[in-house]
């Protein structure tokens, strides 16, 4: 799960040979006061033990998770928005079709990080910070969108996802890879209770009952193709064990 909110940086090298790069403006450090999609919230995410956590837990996870990566991200092409990029896991799978990724993450720690994973990744990466309910891109300005491992977190996935379909040019894509509610009744009664009693105050705000493929069409998307995969090391289903991958055509 990486977090989605947003600081100054400078460009890579790549996105700084140009001001603006296919409808994307990264803009001088002095402009950004005025820029409403550049107003950075430096105190919106912080969760210090929870990225620690879940730095290790991405070094070592599980290897269908590493292969759901790949499909998820594969025959992507042209400009892509991540949200969320945690440490950057998702960078070593993107096809070179894509032609550049600005990949957005507010936690601190785990930005860090992902700009590392940028910095040895085949496609062109801007790592940024920024929130997922107020990205720092202009309306149509993406052909794709990725949400990994992130809308359970976000405070609110509605929000998030009007923000994806904005900057999503129409007609473009949405790939989701997310922990969902369970269709078994009692472990989705398990979900509802664990996210009550201490899971989001526990891991960085993650919710494990957010029905988000259903969250996903209710925000304007049409979901065209979907599959549900289990996901745990144990046989016991674990409150986030149940996954939805899939694409989603903005409306």
């Amino acid at each position: 799960m990486g977090c989605c909110a947003w600081s100054a940086r400078s460009p890579s090298p790549g996105l700084a040979r140009r001001d603006v790069v296919e409808g994307f403006r990264l803009p001088a450090s002095g402009e950004l006061r005025h820029n409403r999609h550049f107003m950075p919230d430096r105190s919106a995410v912080h969760h210090p033990l929870f990225a620690r956590l879940w730095s290790l837990m991405s070094r070592h996870e599980p290897a269908n998770v590493s292969r759901d990566r790949g499909k998820l991200l594969a025959g992507l092409s042209g400009r892509v928005i991540e949200i969320g990029a945690g440490t950057g896991s998702n960078f070593a799978h993107y096809p070179a079709t894509v032609e550049y990724v600005i990949a957005v993450e507010p936690e601190p720690y785990l930005r860090e990080r992902a700009h590392a994973a940028a910095a040895g990744a085949a496609v062109r990466i801007e790592v940024v910070d920024g929130v997922a309910d107020r990205l720092p891109a202009e309306d149509a300005s993406f052909d794709s969108a990725v949400a990994c491992l992130v809308l359970c977190s976000v405070p609110d996935q509605a929000g998030a996802l009007a923000e994806l379909r904005r900057v999503l040019r129409l007609g473009g894509e949405l790939r989701f890879y997310e922990h969902v509610l369970s269709d078994r009744p009692v472990v989705a009664l398990s979900q509802r209770a664990v996210d009550r009693l201490f899971w989001p105050r526990a891991f960085g705000g993650c919710h494990t009952a957010r029905d988000t493929p259903a969250a996903i069409a209710a925000a304007g998307f049409e979901v065209e193709a979907q599959r549900l995969t289990r996901v745990s090391s144990i046989p016991i289903e674990l409150p986030v064990s149940l996954h939805a991958i899939g694409r989603a055509r903005r409306c």
